[in-house]
């Protein structure tokens, strides 16, 4: 057993106190990896890089993260919980502040390199250290909060990034301030909170690349790929290139309304999430599938006529789908995972989704300067609604 049953001393923060502060964290940090989706039109018309561009910067902090997640996600189940999300907390704020002196296309690759490292050492840390701090009479809250958290500080990213831009001075700065001193909270939260986690021997080997599954859990991460996959795969699109194709397709040019657009899929999926708390699982993944696959379709159709309408009505069912998915993904890894194995399964199932964020996301901004960045997604909501179909395919024949 390797959860830490003594009383924590007087100086910390009780458990049900530091259950919330985790929580807290987790949207600290999805809010910060959204805030730039928003403010990248602005970085255009500042430095006038092509989508390309806007995507491999998208990409190479998709890559720093998912690079950390194999060599470090499963390091906190055996050094502890705390160091692991000092580190994380730390390298944020250092992140934070190359956004903040940014000047060039530069200086931002090397801001998000730093914030995809950060990210993922928190990531699969934050949600062992909830399902860790779980509180007995409640047993599917850490798995309820893993599938919220997440989804609901994207949106309050994007859409807070997006308000600044429009109502506050110093736009593509003081957003980066808001979350440094956010940062500085959560290290205090963080030095305060009871260790939940023993150390035991293996540090340096869980330090090798793998993506490592016990045979028993295999089966039941396998089923929830599909689902994973089709829904990620429209976070990214929304992320990555939706601000630019609500202004290319439909002359939204107000950096709110930007927020938006990544808002309306994110708080959507939030509020999904919440809604379906007490549905069985297997249900909820039939739900995700059915959004992500009509949301997809009426996001095309909306391309292709023009509406705005249309294309706003599948931007809020796929957002549906999104949070249908991650809720029933979260929450059956919190339920399968022994205390030992929860970094590690959470590292790969994070690994999985974030491969699937940025690949589509990536091809599609090379695409976008060869056909163009509304055929680019006509195909991309096409894709999406062929893997919602894929997953719901998938969920009916299990």
């Amino acid at each position: 057993m390797t959860v830490v049953a003594e009383r924590a001393p007087a100086t910390r923060l009780s458990r049900p106190a530091a259950f919330t502060a985790i929580a807290a964290i987790l949207v600290t940090f999805a809010a910060a990896s959204a805030v730039p989706s928003p403010l990248y039109v602005v970085y255009q018309q500042l430095w006038g890089f092509s989508p390309a561009m806007l995507t491999v910067i998208f990409a190479v902090y998709v890559v720093a993260l998912i690079a950390t997640l194999l060599t470090v996600g499963a390091l906190s189940d055996h050094v502890g919980r705390r160091p692991i999300l000092a580190g994380a907390i730390a390298l944020e704020a250092v992140s934070l502040i190359l956004f903040l002196a940014a000047g060039d296309v530069s200086v931002l690759l090397v801001a998000r390199v730093v914030q995809g490292v950060a990210t993922g050492a928190a990531l699969s840390t934050l949600g062992a250290t909830l399902i860790d701090l779980n509180p007995a009479h409640a047993p599917g809250r850490a798995g309820l909060i893993s599938g919220i958290a997440p989804v609901a500080g994207l949106g309050l990213g994007a859409f807070g990034a997006g308000a600044l831009v429009k109502f506050a001075p110093f736009p593509t700065h003081l957003v980066y301030a808001v979350l440094l001193t956010g940062m500085v909270i959560a290290g205090l939260a963080v030095a305060w909170m009871p260790e939940t986690a023993r150390r035991r021997p293996g540090a340096a080997a869980s330090l090798i690349p793998r993506l490592g599954v016990p045979a028993r859990l295999r089966g039941d991460l396998f089923a929830l790929v599909p689902i994973m996959v089709a829904s990620w795969a429209l976070g990214g699109l929304y992320l990555s290139l939706g601000p630019s194709v609500a202004s290319d397709a439909f002359g939204v040019h107000d950096h709110l309304l930007a927020g938006l657009v990544v808002a309306l899929v994110t708080g959507t999926g939030a509020v999904t999430s919440f809604l379906l708390r007490a549905v069985a699982t297997a249900r909820v993944l039939t739900i995700a599938g059915a959004g992500l696959l009509t949301g997809g379709a009426l996001g095309v159709a909306g391309l292709v006529t023009g509406s705005l309408a249309l294309a706003t009505a599948g931007t809020v069912i796929s957002g549906a789908g999104f949070g249908a998915a991650s809720l029933a993904s979260f929450s059956t890894l919190a339920r399968i995972a022994e205390p030992h194995e929860r970094g590690e399964l959470l590292a790969v199932a994070l690994t999985i989704s974030y491969a699937a964020l940025s690949i589509p996301a990536v091809i599609a901004g090379q695409a976008a300067t060869r056909i163009g960045l509304h055929t680019t997604a006509l195909w991309y909501g096409t894709m999406v609604a062929a893997l919602g179909l894929v997953a719901l395919l998938s969920r009916r024949r299990a």
